[in-house]
């Protein structure tokens, strides 16, 4: 994020934007594939959704770096929340940039509640018994985050939200996907007990090095579910304003191709990390960014 988006977003003080400048850094670092579609963006809403990527990626590391340990996430947690109901930021990382967009943008507070009870329930919770325990889930760690999202991006119709929703849940059922391996070592399975159990699949097989034919089967099944929740969300994309629409549809196009790339590296995501490769990410971003330019263009003359 340069000094232009922060100045197109009218933020000019020199703490704040400082904050702003963390949550940039936190996704330029861990989301790239989420920082390249923030760019097809007006400059005006670029730092607002880098900080909703900040706050959460900076409570997710806590979960990550702490395992059972409370003592990190949780005094952060609560005084995150009691500031962002006072609306003023006490100094915490990132708090400054969150509240201001919360603020300006006008978020419900119960969707950040929402996230950082997920966040608490990684502290202790190793598993999920069935689909519907893991959407519980979900709806803090991802779907909230989409809802949060909805009216930066604009919405022309209501019925935006329920879209984002389900795209919420196809990015983090991705990820479940392909960081089944990296998960396990921190003592985690999100995939479902049940859908393990129907596929015969153990803890056991999940630690291997490669995967076995029951695995895959597995997380085709996964694969299939999570791409059904793409089809529910495309449609929402129609739903947005016209300048906000390239971004979503570029980040849901790069990160649904995780799930090609799991494919074609053989279901292989219990010791190596899929990735999408950097030349298709620019094949797809550079022709959105022409016409993420174009509507703009046609924003300001209309």
């Amino acid at each position: 994020m340069t000094g232009r988006d922060l100045d197109a977003a009218g933020i000019t003080h020199p703490v704040l934007r400082a904050s702003y400048e963390q949550c940039r850094r936190l996704n330029a670092v861990h989301g790239r594939t989420y920082y390249l579609a923030t760019r097809l963006l007006p400059r005006g809403k670029r730092p607002h959704v880098h900080a909703l990527y900040g706050f959460a990626r900076y409570a997710d590391e806590l979960v990550d770096q702490v395992g059972a340990d409370p003592d990190a996430l949780v005094p952060w947690a609560d005084h995150f929340l009691d500031d962002l109901k006072s609306g003023t930021s006490t100094g915490i990382p990132v708090g400054q940039a969150v509240i201001h967009t919360a603020q300006t943008w006008d978020l419900p507070v119960e969707h950040f509640e929402a996230f950082l009870t997920s966040m608490r329930m990684d502290l202790t919770v190793t598993g999920y018994p069935t689909y519907a325990d893991l959407e519980r889930y979900m709806y803090g760690s991802a779907a909230v985050i989409g809802l949060l999202m909805v009216p930066i991006l604009e919405p022309v119709n209501d019925a935006a939200y329920p879209r984002a929703h389900a795209l919420g849940e196809a990015f983090q059922l991705t990820n479940f996907i392909r960081d089944v391996g990296e998960d396990l070592r921190r003592g985690r399975v999100y995939l479902p007990e049940e859908d393990l159990a129907r596929f015969e699949v153990t803890r056991a097989d999940l630690a291997g090095p490669t995967p076995n034919g029951r695995v895959k089967a597995l997380l085709r099944f996964e694969i299939d579910r999570t791409r059904a929740l793409y089809r529910e969300a495309a449609p929402g994309i129609d739903l947005l304003h016209p300048t906000s629409r390239d971004c979503v549809a570029t980040a849901l196009r790069l990160y649904g191709g995780i799930l090609d790339a799991v494919e074609r590296g053989g279901y292989d995501v219990l010791s190596t990390r899929v990735t999408v490769p950097v030349a298709t990410r620019l094949q797809v971003a550079a022709p959105a960014l022409l016409r993420a330019r174009r509507a703009r263009r046609r924003a300001r003359s209309g």
